[in-house]
């Protein structure tokens, strides 16, 4: 009796008209037809109702047992293939079976007349080999003590998980954040506001955003019975994680011949408390922004027009025309770059070289052990110095044609950039070297989100603080626009993504900017909040959920969570509190937080309180609260190695914190409404 196993990500298995599609879906139940297999890799697709195979793996129980024996045993007593597909495919669609994201589909002939076609899938078989009769079926998604719970969760979770992880892989760095985030609002119905003039007339029911920096976002929905004075439900987040970013000077090897190593390395810079030993040994991309001067084929070098005019005509005119070249080829834009690739690596020393002293604990100094390789300097002179064609003005600051100030000063800043990098730079953006004139870059680790432990529970990913709840909160606002959410709203639901979190937020595009306070008066008075009672009226009628991850209880070092407050993952959400004010929450905030999602027939929420003999992070929600006057409280998605370059949190509460965030933006002012102030 033949076993094979299809992967997952096929598009396409067999006869649509006879099956189901694999198409990404995060399940693939039974396939009843006959496959003519030629590896566990290829295979053709020749189809005939002669043969029904089913997948029914023998670890799953009642109430899925019954179906797979029924399946087995309803082919074993008939000799109509064709009436069998039909009926096994009617009962188990009623049933479906679990399986895993990044597994297989193992098949399994269960009609008796399989043998019997073991010639045919021979010769049909490019290789002539028949499929192996001992594959490695996958492993198991659930225990025969948990099978509801875990059915649950790979049939309701799993989707959210796989959009989470495409989102944070898109999303390397904030603008790249605030880029993906834009796609999906504007993908949704969201157009773009310019609230610096005001202009732009903004009405109930309507969908809008704006940015700042490309690396912070506010985005907002009107509900249609909107009335002056009416609140604000905001939902905030932060776009930056800790990182290692590239130093505005990037050369750090001075040798041409890269010293006694003989390899070339960038100079990086520590933004934010990470976990630094943590970015030892990973494969490294890069990933930000670049400014590129834009050129023009009538270009004006040296004073001189180099576009073949006449030289008869009138000298205004050839005043306009060079004023108008000039002013076009200094115009300076903005390009996203994701070099996603490892590009870099910070190797670790070996054991041998290290001292006993050094062998007990690791240690390093983040100037000196921090800075990763690019390339052997070898490498580098075999490739033209790193500058290619057309980038003289990039080699140690070589010469250049053109003889203005805007080249002068690109030739000094080209002396402090590592070649290599500018090289990379231009050739993944399809630009000039020399027209490079800056740039804003951080290290990322190229290694994909991935789904982890038995069961599929656990999400492992870079920057799960905060672009899980970046995610979580974007997500939220458009499915609320999508249901009907904004039919029976009064009031302005909305999202903001803060740049600089992890550094304090006391920047211009951080929580400690006005952007809030200023969001909500523009928007308050272009929809005819004219009177500043009304303004005030808004602000306490208004909410900030702060939503930043949350430290759930480490397994290795329990000791250190408060006994009686310790959340688990995939447990639900988290409220932080703090009497010493490092959260916003208060008894009447984290009360409401709770009626809504009891409301909503979600998991209890759960508390995060520090021990007295332990520091407390900080986040937002202080911030915000303190600079508008508004009612906040701080939670969070619990996750485990925090600031790590890799982190886990668990993909049940990806679920569970998209339903509180629909749930507050549906039924906050009911709840409000209920409790006394």
């Amino acid at each position: 009796m033949p076993i094979v196993v299809i992967p997952y990500r096929c598009n396409r298995i067999i006869n649509p008209s006879l099956t189901m599609r694999a198409n990404r879906s995060p399940s693939l139940f039974v396939i009843l037809a006959r496959i003519v297999v030629g590896s566990s890799n290829s295979f053709s697709s020749s189809i005939t109702p002669s043969t029904a195979w089913a997948w029914a793996p023998p670890h799953i129980s009642t109430p899925h047992r019954s179906v797979r024996s029924y399946a087995n045993s309803h082919l074993r007593q008939t000799s109509d293939a064709s009436a069998a597909c039909r009926d096994i495919k009617s009962s188990v669609s009623k049933c479906r079976f679990p399986i895993s994201h990044r597994g297989g589909i193992v098949l399994r002939s269960t009609s008796t007349t399989a043998a019997n076609n073991d010639n045919d899938i021979e010769n049909s078989n490019n290789n002539n080999k028949q499929p192996k009769k001992n594959t490695t079926i996958m492993p198991p998604l659930s225990s025969s003590t948990s099978t509801t719970n875990t059915f649950d969760l790979h049939n309701d979770h799993l989707q959210l998980a796989n959009e989470a992880m495409q989102f944070i892989d898109n999303s390397p760095d904030p603008f790249h954040v605030i880029q993906s985030a834009t796609m999906a609002l504007e993908s949704a119905g969201f157009v773009e506001w310019n609230d610096i003039d005001g202009n732009d007339a903004l009405h109930p029911g309507g969908k809008y955003y704006f940015t700042r920096n490309k690396s912070t976002l506010v985005a907002f929905a009107i509900g249609e019975h909107y009335q002056p004075s009416h609140g604000f439900k905001i939902i905030g987040s932060h776009t930056d994680s800790p990182n290692l970013k590239i130093k505005p000077y990037s050369k750090r090897t001075v040798s041409k011949d890269g010293g006694v190593s003989g390899m070339m390395q960038l100079a990086v810079e520590c933004y934010g408390g990470g976990l630094w030993h943590t970015w030892f040994d990973r494969d490294l991309g890069v990933s930000g922004r670049v400014f590129v001067r834009e050129e023009d084929d009538n270009e004006v070098v040296g004073g001189e027009k180099d576009n073949g005019d006449d030289e008869k005509k009138d000298d205004d005119n050839e005043e306009n025309f060079a004023s108008a070249v000039a002013a076009k080829s200094r115009r300076i834009r903005q390009e996203l770059v994701k070099i996603d690739r490892a590009i870099l690596r910070i190797p670790n020393l070996a054991i041998h070289l290290q001292t006993a002293s050094e062998r007990e604990a690791f240690s390093f100094n983040k100037e000196d052990h921090l800075a990763p390789i690019i390339a052997m300097a070898v490498k580098k002179s075999l490739g033209g110095g790193g500058g290619g064609g057309g980038s003289t003005n990039a080699k140690n600051g070589g010469d250049t044609t053109a003889n203005n100030s805007e080249n002068h000063d690109n030739i000094e800043w080209m002396k402090h950039q590592e070649p290599l990098l500018v090289q990379l730079l231009a050739s993944h953006l399809g630009v000039d070297e020399k027209n490079i004139v800056d740039f804003e870059l951080n290290l990322f680790d190229v290694q994909r989100a991935s789904l982890g432990g038995a069961h599929s529970e656990f999400l492992h990913s870079a920057r799960l603080d905060n672009l899980a709840s970046c995610f979580l909160s974007l997500k939220g606002l458009i499915e609320h626009v999508q249901h009907g959410g904004l039919e029976k709203d009064s009031d302005i639901s909305m999202i903001a993504m803060f740049d600089h979190e992890e550094v304090g937020s006391s920047s211009a595009t951080g929580a400690g900017s006005p952007i809030v306070g200023e969001a909500v008066k523009r928007i308050s008075h272009a929809l005819g909040a004219y009177d500043p009672i009304l303004y005030d009226r808004a602000i306490r009628r208004s909410f900030v959920l702060s939503v930043d991850q949350a430290h759930a209880v480490h397994p290795n070092y329990a000791s250190k969570h408060e006994k009686n407050h310790g959340p688990k993952m995939n447990g639900g959400m988290v409220i932080k509190r703090n009497s010493n004010q490092r959260y916003a929450t208060n008894a009447v905030t984290g009360l409401i937080i709770r009626e809504i999602a009891r409301r909503a027939g979600l998991p209890p929420v759960q508390d995060f309180v520090v021990r007295n003999d332990c520091g407390c992070g900080s986040t937002i929600g202080p911030v915000i609260s303190t600079n508008t006057g508004m009612r906040a409280i701080d939670m969070g998605c619990p996750q485990l190695s925090m600031h790590s370059i890799r982190e886990t949190m668990g993909v049940k509460d990806l679920t569970h914190g998209l339903a509180l965030f629909r749930a507050f933006f549906a039924d906050f002012s009911s709840v409000d409404g209920s409790i006394e102030a």
